[in-house]
């Protein structure tokens, strides 16, 4: 008989580093967990701090400033009297290995109770937990007012044999603990600061009901939640019963808190769980999390958007005036002797539906001096994609120099379909403080603007349908210089997400000129992408930190004979 307990699952949004603001936060909640009748309450993996902090953590003013907070909080729940089990860093008092533990601990009535340290350090992909924390060997069991927890941090419950036949561990954090205990424990606990890609509710789904029904135990699993750089954590926290059925729920991609009874294992459900139904809705949250946590944590408040009248710009605007209200977002038109007037026309009209400001800056004037000024050295040289890069510079320098009058951010607008295969200009429409779609293929580009306007028209109609252009050159098309966006878009997720090779991408019915040329345009473009702004990630391969290739490379497939 498990002892009667409300316990309260905290899924909260830090600040890296800001250790004030982090306990302020956090000792809201705890508030709000006692008078919900809560006598324990779990946070987040690295609650104090925020995750990940990165090399923040080799500085030892960093350690000290949140070992301070932490005491802080220590004694402040001792007040609204309430136990408290979150996520830390430890120091390692051990002679050898790396400075640093990810620690879960649980504190009460004034003092630190019990300690445990993470196992399984991912370094895959987005994580590298293994550059400064040292793995946990202990036990995670330890009981608190009758209740005997394992607890366990994020990556320790991702390595079961029975759903993973290549485990990346040797070891299952899970099994050796209860294997110890031997069979003394009463509910899974896991702290866990996991970031939000398509198809990861899913797969957490699986885990969950898989841990809980082959242990023939309850889980609570508490999850970061908010953007913190270009990871977006959508929270999604949890408490199942024995059977894996869901007894309560936090809401997805927002702060939340939620109570579970552990007498009768009934609980809050607030929200709906993740859908692959729905992971168009879910990705548009996901971004409108992302953007407004990128630029309020980096201390801005405004934005300033380059509209050309196309659906990129037109996405991005309006994922960033529902993140930060339409009144913080300026919208400007930058048109060429290129542009055509249905597109200032439809920039004029998203503007309008938007609610945001609006400005034309016409760029032809700039332009035409341009080439005067180039003339003498470009005689004699046919125009070519310089003269279009040209117009795409001007418009980045007058874009810039607005955000930096005004001091707001420059959000730049591509996509991940045009960015794989370098479709963009360097120190033109590249640039920016945050590529928000950066990792948003072009099919999923046009499904995100056709949810937002699944109740009315809020991007144009018209930009939707008609046929994507740079608008850089006379009766410019996309498809001119690629490949149809759905055949581009399969061939970048089989190449970049699923690591195809030609071979294989071509069995799957695409022609190999089209997929050699395809790859030859992601690897002759990392310089670029090198260059670009941090973007948001949604998809489970993103450019960025967690796709780390050289850039001066000559590796060619089958290039041996």
């Amino acid at each position: 008989m498990i002892a009667a307990m409300k316990i309260a699952l905290i899924q909260y949004n830090p600040v890296i580093g800001d250790f004030a603001a982090n306990i302020a936060g956090i000792t809201g909640w705890l508030d709000k967990a006692r008078t919900a009748g809560c006598e324990l309450a779990v946070l987040p993996e690295l609650a104090i701090s925020g995750y990940p902090p990165q090399d923040l953590l080799e500085r030892p003013a960093f350690l000290d400033d949140q070992d301070r907070a932490f005491a802080r909080l220590v004694a402040k729940a001792h007040t609204i009297g309430l136990g408290v089990i979150c996520g830390l860093v430890t120091r390692n008092p051990g002679p050898m290995g790396k400075p640093l533990h990810n620690s879960g601990v649980l504190f009460s009535d004034g003092e630190v109770l019990f300690t445990t340290h993470k196992q399984l350090l991912p370094t895959y992909d987005v994580f590298d937990e293994a550059r400064y924390f040292e793995p946990g060997l202990g036990n995670g069991t330890f009981r608190y007012k009758g209740l005997h927890l394992g607890l366990t941090i994020c990556e320790d419950i991702w390595n079961d044999k029975s759903l993973f036949p290549h485990p990346l561990y040797a070891t299952d954090p899970v099994g050796a603990m209860l294997a110890q205990a031997e069979g003394t424990v009463d509910l899974l606990i896991n702290l866990a600061a996991s970031p939000f890609n398509l198809g990861k509710g899913g797969i957490r789904r699986k885990i969950f009901v898989n841990l809980c029904q082959r242990h023939g135990l309850p889980l609570i699993y508490v999850n970061q939640v908010g953007g913190q750089d270009s990871l977006i954590f959508d929270g999604d926290s949890v408490a199942l019963d024995k059977r894996g059925t869901v007894a309560a729920r936090a809401t997805r991609f927002k702060e939340d808190l939620v109570v579970i009874d552990t007498d009768t294992w009934q609980g809050q459900i607030h929200g709906a769980p993740a859908d692959a139904e729905q992971e168009t809705a879910e990705v548009c949250e996901a971004l409108v999390l992302g953007a407004r946590d990128y630029v309020t944590k980096c201390g801005f408040s405004k934005v300033v958007i380059g509209l050309s009248g196309g659906v990129d710009s037109a996405l991005t605007a309006a994922i960033a005036s529902k993140a930060l209200g339409p009144e913080n977002v300026l919208g400007l038109a930058l048109p060429s002797p290129y542009s055509s007037p249905g597109s200032l026309e439809d920039a004029e009209q998203l503007a309008r539906n938007l609610g945001i400001d609006f400005t034309i800056l016409p760029i032809t004037t700039l332009f035409e001096t341009f080439l005067a000024t180039l003339a003498p050295i470009f005689a004699g040289a046919k125009p070519d994609v310089t003269e279009q890069n040209i117009q795409a510079r001007i418009r980045g320098n007058l874009l810039m120099a607005i955000a930096n009058k005004q001091g707001r951010l420059l959000l730049s607008t591509g996509n991940k379909s045009e960015n794989a295969v370098g479709y963009c200009t360097l120190y033109g429409d590249m640039s920016g403080g945050l590529a928000v779609i950066s990792d948003v293929p072009k099919q999923l580009v046009y499904a995100l603007c056709r949810h937002l306007n699944r109740n009315q028209e809020i991007i144009p109609w018209r930009t939707i349908d008609k046929p994507p252009s740079a608008e850089l050159a006379p009766n410019q098309r996309d498809e001119d210089d690629l490949p149809p966006y759905p055949v581009l878009d399969a061939i970048l997720a089989a190449y970049l997400e699923e690591h195809r090779s030609i071979a294989e991408i071509v069995a799957l019915g695409f022609t190999r000129p089209v997929v050699e040329d395809v790859v030859r345009r992601i690897r002759v473009n990392e310089y670029k992408r090198k260059q670009a702004p941090l973007g948001l990630k949604v998809t489970t391969k993103a450019f960025g930190q967690g796709r780390r290739y050289p850039t001066a490379e000559g590796y060619r497939e089958s290039a041996l004979p």
